[in-house]
């Protein structure tokens, strides 16, 4: 059984590590902001357009509302964001050969090859650095890094919502 004074030390020792995992949460989340700004400047691309491709390379062909359920965003921007890269060849809009009412949007054939290349700088030193860490650890991390990701998307999307209300609201 601990004392009252050890629970105090422990307590003051979570707060603080609480306190500095916030901090380094946002500190990561302005680097990434800045190095996805960077990219899509390197594409002549905004970040919202090149996250947008991000989420078509990771899960393949989506139809719209799938990409709005994705990154929470309202509808109508997504269809921005998908007309403005259908225009440069980045996507393309096709019918679900499944279901042809569904209209996909794909990666497509114009998206320069060497987009891999840019983030080579960024992935060695990322490797270098989980090296450090055990599985349990890393573990832990994904934990807490998929969280994270999901009360943002739930975030993004009351804040779409809200902005919708009120523009509504407005009219």
């Amino acid at each position: 059984m601990s004392t009252p004074d050890e629970e105090n030390v422990e307590h003051g020792r979570l707060e603080r590590a609480r306190a500095r995992v916030s901090e380094a949460g946002r500190h990561q989340s302005n680097a990434a902001v800045m190095f996805h700004t960077a990219l899509g400047d390197r594409l002549g691309i905004g970040v919202t357009d090149w996250k947008i491709l991000g989420l078509l390379e990771e899960n393949g062909p989506l139809t719209a509302g799938e990409l709005v359920r994705l990154c929470g965003l309202a509808p109508a921007s997504v269809t921005g964001v998908a007309d403005r890269l259908e225009r440069r060849g980045y996507v393309r809009r096709r019918k679900d050969e499944r279901d042809g009412r569904r209209v996909l949007v794909e990666l497509g054939p114009d998206l320069p090859g060497d987009v891999q290349r840019l983030f080579a700088g960024f992935l060695r030193r990322l490797d270098g650095l989980l090296e450090r860490y055990d599985a349990r650890e890393l573990e832990a991390f994904a934990d807490l890094l998929e969280e994270v990701a999901r009360i943002q998307t739930e975030s993004a999307a009351e804040l779409t919502e809200e902005g919708e209300q009120g523009a509504g609201a407005r009219r």
